[in-house]
């Protein structure tokens, strides 16, 4: 049995198992399109934290979970004569041929920021008509933010370095400045949004990924912040009978740990 052969056995199983347990559990007799959603957005964050801590194992368990929700949604709409796995399938193989011409077709690129210019010309070609319509409305506000930034850079509309946004942030910075000093609560979220925008704008330009960055430093933060509770229970105290001064000294001390 060849590679591939195995590759379609194993998704001819995951199939035949999907119409036994529709067929024969209560539970997932019960469920619809709406009722796995969220469960679909909880495994995708699963799979986001396995790839974060770059543990493959962990990966491909993930990434089985929302396979199995992708053969899930096609089963309901099967039974609902809507589409089927091989609608799906067959939509996305045409699509990424549709929009891989330089693989598929004549089309010559350079580089992938041709490729993504082309990408976005294609989707308008297809009937979108605006290059932001591909940002979904649900998504994270920080995540939203690092696509329209893609996207907008996608069609030209773009700084040309990353030292010309960096004094973006910097101004950003100082208006946000002026306003918490004027007390104006409104404006001063607005100005604390152009800072959040103007720094998802500066990773762009130095290759780091906002929302990795930042869940990066939060997990250091719960390490070290467990840190400093499991060192006052050793005292016998909790941290609401320390001092500030006392809990620094072991907040310095996790710093070393968990860097």
């Amino acid at each position: 049995m060849t590679k591939r052969q195995k590759q379609l056995k194993a998704f001819e199983q995951l199939l035949d198992i999907m119409d036994e347990i529709r067929e024969k559990c209560p539970w997932d007799q019960k469920q619809t399109i709406q009722s796995l959603r969220h469960l679909t957005i909880e495994e995708t964050y699963e799979l986001g934290d396995a790839i974060l801590n770059n543990d493959l194992t962990e990966i491909k368990k993930e990434l089985g979970d929302l396979m199995l929700h992708l053969v899930f949604y096609a089963k309901i709409a099967s039974e609902q004569n809507a589409f089927d796995i091989s609608d799906v399938l067959e939509g996305i193989n045409e699509k990424l041929i549709h929009r891989h011409p330089h693989v598929f077709g004549d089309v010559k690129v350079q580089s992938e920021e041709e490729v993504a210019k082309n990408w976005e010309k294609l989707k308008l070609k297809e009937g979108k008509k605006s290059i932001l319509e591909g940002v979904p409305q649900s998504l994270p506000a920080l995540v939203k933010s690092s696509r329209i930034q893609d996207k907008a850079s996608s069609a030209g509309f773009d700084w040309e370095k990353s030292e010309q946004v960096f004094e973006k942030v910097k101004e950003e910075i100082l208006e946000l400045q002026v306003e918490v000093l004027s007390g104006d609560k409104i404006n001063t979220e607005k100005e604390f949004g152009d800072v959040l925008f103007s720094l998802v704008n500066y990773a762009r330009f130095i290759d780091v990924d906002p929302e990795s960055a930042l869940e990066r430093t939060n997990q250091k933060f719960i390490k070290r912040f467990q840190f400093l509770e499991e060192e006052a229970k050793k005292e016998g105290k909790s941290l609401s009978e320390m001092s500030l001064a006392e809990m620094d000294v072991y907040w310095e001390a996790s710093k070393k740990n968990f860097k």
